[in-house]
């Protein structure tokens, strides 16, 4: 989308000019001449390059599971095992989301434009597991970090009226990434190749470390960094009293959110071959078309955001998701007469709802925190969802059996996204229309630090 074109001059300026520093004295105007505008428009676009190349290789190892356990030699268990050691990706994302706040959205970018890249390299080489395991954490780690950092920037360089065009340009970049990765390894595997050759493409995504460089530090970090605010402050400062009600509130929800959406991610194939009982090839196409139509849900989250609210269009949306997903492990109805169709709406719903309630929660998440708590509060959000996705993966192995197999526990897990969706709708303020600094309360962080 050609960003300059999309808004109208008036409006960027007018949205430029309402935003003040934490002191209160106003930023750098970004929207102050035509170049100033080319260089938002080129920051936004590498933005969502890197955003595309980290959806690609955060990828891999999930698509190219089945591959990665015949290479060495891993029983369902060990890989389980694996996954669970890869989770750990998340504590480091937590630590250098902190960098994000401390030393620099764009220095965090610049260096994992380095490091995912050597990463892969790396598990590509690795001819030993713990090896690969090693580098795959590394990995995941500065891909958690890096869209923390490309979140940030864009929604402390977007006018009001765009953040949630914005957040929805970064989902459609990272799901586009993702789906890459996706149709690549089947076509990888009819070659004959070893899907180590994913990750040596991944390593070719250093090229981007020329772009990232070219990017400007967002003025509101700039700005809590002249004043030191960023060094002053912790990771557990989200909980600090003034935040605390929206801090534990997102973290409970993001928890019982990746509890809630683990069996959509992990089991909607074997559910439809396995349980349903439709060809590989059938539920192939089912996910590609499904999961690709659902992209639509990231500029509806947009619209909705805008038009309703932040706090409106999570409340359905999560409904939407956990009951629809019920709908999808306990269905199709037994004399439903085309199981695939009944698969495939679902699946279809489930994404779209899922992709807007993305766009409505990074909106959200990143207005409600100052400047120097932005990046952290991400951090968080990450290490919750690697903690909800290994509690329903044990409650899954656990109560599978007693419950009629995988999709029993899965539908009950779903509905997990209620409570949470009524929980952030009575207890989260609504941000949209807001500046940063007013939906954060900058002013009473910074005269408290």
């Amino acid at each position: 989308m050609n960003y300059a074109d999309s808004e109208p001059r008036a409006a960027i300026e007018t949205a430029a000019k309402s935003s003040t520093s934490p002191g209160g004295a106003e930023l750098p105007q970004f929207y102050d001449t035509d170049e100033s505008m080319r260089r938002v428009r080129a920051t936004v676009w590498i933005l969502l390059a890197m955003l595309a190349y980290e959806g690609f290789a955060g990828a891999i190892a999930v698509v190219a599971s089945p591959w990665i356990a015949r290479s060495f030699a891993l029983s369902e268990s060990a890989l389980a095992r694996v996954f669970a050691f890869l989770a750990l990706g998340a504590l480091g994302s937590l630590v250098l989301t902190r960098m994000v706040d401390r030393t620099g959205r764009k220095r965090v970018l610049v260096w994992s434009s380095f490091a995912i890249p050597l990463a892969a390299i790396g598990a590509a080489a690795a001819t030993r597991l713990w090896l690969f395991v090693a580098f795959a954490i590394v990995l995941n780690a500065f891909v958690g970090a890096a869209a923390a950092a490309a979140i940030v920037i864009l929604a402390e360089v977007l006018p009001i009226a765009r953040r949630a065009d914005g957040q929805s340009w970064a989902g459609i970049a990272a799901a586009a990434g993702a789906g890459f990765c996706v149709f690549l390894m089947p076509v990888v595997a009819s070659m004959a190749a070893s899907w180590r050759w994913l990750l040596v493409l991944a390593g070719a995504g250093i090229a981007l470390a020329p772009m990232i460089a070219r990017i400007e530090e967002s003025a509101r970090w700039q700005s809590i960094a002249s004043e030191g605010a960023g060094n002053r402050t912790r990771f557990y400062d989200v909980f600090a009293p003034l935040y605390r009600k929206r801090s534990i509130t997102l973290i409970a929800c993001a928890m019982a959110a990746a509890i809630s959406g683990e069996g959509v991610n992990a089991y909607a194939y074997y559910h439809a071959v396995s349980t349903v009982g439709l060809s590989a090839s059938a539920a192939s196409t089912l996910t590609i078309l499904s999961g690709g139509f659902g992209m639509l849900g990231f500029p509806l989250g947009a619209w909705t955001s805008e038009r309703f609210g932040r706090v409106p269009t999570i409340v359905v949306s999560g409904t939407l998701v956990s009951t629809v997903a019920l709908g999808y492990f306990w269905g199709p109805p037994a004399h439903f007469a085309s199981p695939a169709l009944w698969l495939g709406v679902t699946y279809l719903v489930v994404n779209a709802c899922a992709n807007s309630l993305t766009v409505a929660a990074n909106a959200a998440v990143t207005e409600l925190f100052p400047t120097a708590l932005r990046g952290t509060i991400i951090g968080w959000f990450a290490l919750m969802a690697a903690g909800g996705s290994l509690v329903a993966e044990a409650t899954i192995s656990i109560l599978a059996r007693d419950f009629g197999g995988i999709a029993g526990v899965t539908g009950w897990l779903s509905l997990l996204g209620v409570p949470a969706a009524i929980a952030f709708g009575l207890l989260i303020d609504e941000t949209r229309g807001m500046s940063l600094e007013a939906a954060a309360k900058e002013e009473e962080f910074r005269t408290g630090v």
